[in-house]
């Protein structure tokens, strides 16, 4: 999703497959990995703009808690398909959100395949 705020290459691509669908859901821990993101990677106005810009979408979006099923299903995750602890956290909240019924969208490569292994539809890569 980050290619939606920052000119790289994927950003049009992303920014079509967003615009397609009004509905967007997010995991609650994707509001500080993106911030992190920002930070890292941009700075004076360029960062103020993409926060803004994140903050407002992020409003309107629904957004998966992170509880205890959540955590347990992300162990499951991690163990079964070893993918990274961030990776696994998204995957098991997009679980929660309806799982192979959604589209899942991802530039990682790593993500996009442990999804496709989960039997999932994916969008990016």
């Amino acid at each position: 999703m980050f290619k939606h705020y920052v000119i790289e290459p994927g950003s049009d691509h992303c920014d079509s497959i967003l615009s397609a669908d009004p509905d967007w859901v997010s995991a609650h821990h994707a509001f500080v990995e993106m911030q992190h993101a920002f930070g890292r990677l941009l700075s004076g106005a360029d960062l103020a703009g993409a926060l803004d810009v994140f903050t407002t979408d992020w409003e309107r979006m629904i957004v998966i808690e992170l509880d205890h099923d959540v955590y347990a299903r992300a162990g499951e995750i991690s163990v079964t398909l070893r993918v990274r602890t961030l990776d696994a956290l998204h995957l098991a909240a997009a679980q929660r959100a309806g799982g192979g019924s959604l589209r899942f969208l991802t530039y990682d490569v790593r993500q996009a395949a442990a999804a496709r292994s989960l039997g999932w539809t994916v969008l990016g890569v």
